[in-house]
């Protein structure tokens, strides 16, 4: 049998498993990537090379850190500053989240700020007697869309930056708009959605405004100690395209130190990282190299040069939607950086000789804000879009509260749809 076809079987299977829930789903991941070796698609150097080490260091470094930090009692006491702040009316405090996740989610990397503002969003849920789902999910869709604001907010930002020599301003300046924009549309439908139904007794918002926070408090030295070790890491997010430190190794770094700083035994603190969740990423890398392996990106890619006939109008929205249906069912960071070759090498030339009344700059906004919009935003269509979705639900599912792939897919498609609604306007209107 042709392995393209074994290889969307595979695919296809393993999704199948993941939506169902027949086996545990890091399993299911792994199973799939395993075959892609098992049947001769990937040679084991090759799966092993797709597995994003700097993804599942950064989350092993970061899963420390704040674990130690929760330790401290802090995210209890942001908890209860925050519910505080809105007076307890829930709805107040999830569009809070959402500008919170969606600002931090442009300034880290979206799955660091899902790790530091999950357990919060627990907790207050937790006090205010609420369903967690509608700010769990809200926090992951603005964790995606404001990843999308700038350089280092989400990895596709990264990949399509460096080969296309972008630098912050400049998604900052043309990113930002579009992401303030939808991330007030996720507000208003939010609204919609959840806000009618968010209802919290006097009595109980009357008990959380006489809380006394600081009580919450346990270890306020290795409080200190944390917080000192995460306000570098943060730095080391902000700077590391300028200090060229990888992130992962300034993650990494920062829980090592803390380790040392508060004499904690390795054993002790590992048994707290989420290994089921990192393994599945694992599964996951290989399974989407197989897919990249046999061709179907390319494919794609290479009809799409064909439908459009270099009109760049027609190529640079095709491109949005592409992008948002494909991140939607595979990570995003294989497919872009399967597509930026393509643009680079192959779309930008060929439209820019059939089209010479067009600057450069004018064909390559076009077409690398369509890529980035479609991939950061494509990924909140379902629950493994995207890392942040996957480390969300597993922090959720651990908490007591799963989140499975169908409950997840009725609101991410509708995100999704929308944001790609909105994103195509907006290029159609600024760039074409």
């Amino acid at each position: 049998m042709d392995q393209v076809i074994i290889g969307a079987l595979i695919f296809v299977i393993t999704f199948v498993l993941i939506i169902t829930e027949r086996i545990p789903n890091t399993l299911s991941a792994l199973l799939g990537g395993i075959l892609m070796v098992l049947v001769g698609i990937l040679s084991e150097e090759k799966a092993f090379e797709a597995i994003d080490l700097e993804v599942i260091f950064l989350l092993i470094g970061m899963m420390v850190i704040v674990h130690i930090m929760s330790e401290t009692g802090v995210f209890q006491w942001i908890a209860i500053k925050l519910a505080q702040f809105i007076k307890g009316e829930p709805f107040l405090l999830l569009v809070l989240l959402i500008w919170i996740t969606a600002i931090f989610s442009a300034f880290l990397d979206n799955v660091t700020t899902i790790l530091l503002i999950v357990p919060v969003s627990i907790i207050l849920t937790e006090q205010l007697k609420v369903d967690p789902i509608p700010f769990l999910l809200m926090e992951i869709f603005a964790s995606n869309i404001g990843g999308a604001a700038t350089l280092i907010g989400d990895p596709p930002n990264i990949l399509i930056g460096t080969a296309a020599k972008l630098n912050f301003n400049e998604f900052m300046f043309n990113m930002g708009p579009l992401v303030i924009i939808n991330i007030i549309l996720l507000i208003i439908i939010s609204w919609f959605l959840f806000g009618k139904k968010m209802k919290v007794s006097r009595d109980l918002k009357a008990k959380i405004m006489d809380i006394d926070p600081n009580k919450a408090l346990k270890d306020k030295n290795i409080l200190w100690k944390s917080a000192l070790v995460m306000f570098f890491v943060i730095l080391g997010f902000v700077t590391h395209t300028f200090t060229h430190i990888g992130i992962a190794v300034i993650a990494l770094a920062g829980a090592v130190i803390l380790m040392i700083l508060i004499n904690k035994e390795p054993e002790e603190v590992f048994k707290t990282v989420e290994w089921k969740t990192l393994f599945f990423f694992i599964g996951l890398f290989m399974l989407v190299e197989g897919v990249v392996e046999i061709g179907i990106i390319k494919i794609l890619a290479e009809k799409l040069l064909e439908m459009t006939k270099n009109d760049v109008k027609i190529t640079s929205i095709l491109i949005l939607w592409l992008s948002g249906i494909v991140s939607g069912v595979i990570d995003n960071i294989p497919y872009t950086t399967t597509l930026i070759p393509m643009i680079q090498k192959e779309m930008i030339p060929s439209i820019m000789k059939s089209h010479p009344e067009l600057t450069k700059k004018t064909i390559e906004y076009a077409l690398w804000w369509a890529l980035s919009t479609g991939a950061c935003f494509g990924g909140n269509a379902t629950i493994v879009g995207a890392s942040a979705n996957v480390v969300a639900t597993g922090i959720a599912a651990k908490s007591g509260r799963k989140i499975n792939f169908f409950e997840f897919l009725k609101y991410g498609i509708l995100i999704t749809l929308i944001t790609i609604i909105v994103s195509t306007i907006y290029i159609y209107v600024r760039y074409l």
